[in-house]
């Protein structure tokens, strides 16, 4: 059995998420990491102290790479399953950066 999340069920039903502003169809119970990487999202959240960006790396919960705020509450995307009506955004996007 493969690891659940090296591919996405093409048969999931798809559900809407709203990610940064925008409308996306994910697949239901799926890793939510994994089902924005394969959106084609490829930075979750931007670091607060130089801007860089980031995106799921260890997919274990063990980085904090994937950290999105959900509902006000930053979580890390790698430890949810995609439901219906999800409204994520980019944590501290908006926030300064400080320039080295």
């Amino acid at each position: 059995m493969k690891p659940a999340f090296l591919e996405l069920d093409p048969a999931a039903v798809r559900v809407p998420v709203r990610f940064a502003g925008e409308t996306l169809m994910l697949p239901e119970g799926a890793n939510l990491a994994t089902a924005l990487l394969a959106a084609g999202v490829t930075v979750l959240r931007h670091t607060p102290v130089s801007g860089a960006p980031r995106a799921p790396y260890c997919m274990m919960g063990a980085c904090f790479d994937c950290l999105v705020e959900v509902e006000g509450v930053v979580r890390q995307a790698c430890m949810m399953e995609v439901v219906e009506g999800l409204e994520i955004a980019r944590p501290h996007e908006g926030d300064a950066h400080d320039t080295l």
